[in-house]
């Protein structure tokens, strides 16, 4: 398996509007080829932030580089940058290759 994270940080006192966003998009992950499953998960709050986390499971990496190749992938994604004023610099990748 294989698990997918991106590490956002949000804008103090934006919390809620970052989840509304997540909650109200398409993810296009339903009928992708290797995926398990999804969440995501809100972290410490910082005086400067609110770390947020993507985290998504796969059989394996490769599907979900293939995912990230994909039009689901594209639709997935498609304005997320109308929501700017959010977030904090881009989200931050780490991927890992789940051993036990």
């Amino acid at each position: 398996m294989y698990i997918a994270m991106n590490r956002f940080k949000i804008v103090p006192g934006r919390e809620k509007d970052f989840e509304k966003i997540w909650k109200e998009r398409e993810t296009h992950l339903d009928n992708v080829p290797g995926f398990i499953e999804f969440h995501l998960v809100k972290g410490c709050k910082e005086e400067t932030h609110t770390l947020y986390a993507s985290h998504s499971t796969w059989k394996s990496e490769d599907d979900f580089s293939n995912w990230t190749r994909s039009e689901a992938f594209r639709q997935a994604h498609r304005g997320a940058g109308q929501h700017s004023d959010v977030y904090l610099g881009h989200p931050v990748f780490e991927g890992f290759k789940v051993i036990i």
